[in-house]
């Protein structure tokens, strides 16, 4: 891994050095379990600030006596330092999506939806059945599990815990995250509502501002 960082960085450098490249910076999230995003932030901050975190979330899904956990993280920085997190993450299993400044010219009132894959598809039904005009433009699932715990309401000896958890983690939970665009203003509250009613976290790409 630090072998890789290096080798990016120095590309990085070689064409940051040249007068004529303009840096294409962008944004990134990546999602899956806590390991991963561990590594992910990590790898930011031995950047050499390239890549900034934005945030870093924990989420825990409560379904009723079970916790599914998962991670993610809101990147800004370097475009081809941010292609290396890409396969670095698709190599261990996460989702990644990037967005470009391109993207936020283009495209109108984008939002990232990040949550278990069943979750995201039944949102997205509700929306388009509320006759709400919105596009996928960019999607990405994890391939490794989420983990899945029995939460505290569960009244049992935690070794007992312990040994069920292996039971509960061989069904894999799928994370999916999304990069839509909603056509009308006036819609986009309604969307941030229907997603988050059904605990779906929302990233508002007008709520993001980056320092150059």
């Amino acid at each position: 891994m630090i072998e890789d960082n290096i080798r990016v960085l120095r590309q990085a450098a070689r064409l940051t050095t040249d007068s004529n490249y303009k840096v294409d910076k962008s944004w990134c999230i990546i999602a899956g379990n806590d390991d991963l995003i561990d590594g992910m932030a990590y790898k930011a901050i031995a950047s050499n600030h390239n890549v900034k975190i934005l945030f870093r979330e924990h989420v825990i899904l409560k379904e009723g006596r079970l916790d599914k956990k998962f991670d993610f993280i809101m990147l800004y920085g370097n475009s081809i330092v941010l292609n290396d997190f890409k396969r670095e993450t698709e190599r261990n299993g996460g989702a990644f999506i990037a967005i470009s400044r391109n993207n936020l010219v283009d495209e109108p009132n984008l939002m990232v939806f990040v949550a278990p894959d069943d979750v995201i598809r039944d949102v997205v039904s509700i929306i388009e059945k509320s006759r709400i005009s919105f596009a996928i433009l960019k999607e990405s699932q994890t391939t490794n599990f989420i983990n899945i715990d029995l939460n505290n309401d569960v009244r049992l000896p935690n070794f007992v815990k312990s040994a069920l958890k292996p039971f509960y983690n061989a069904n894999e939970v799928v994370l999916s995250t999304i990069l839509i665009s909603v056509e009308k203003d006036t819609f986009v509250k309604k969307v941030q509502s229907i997603a988050t009613s059904n605990k779906v976290f929302v990233i508002d790409f007008k709520d993001i501002v980056t320092e150059e």
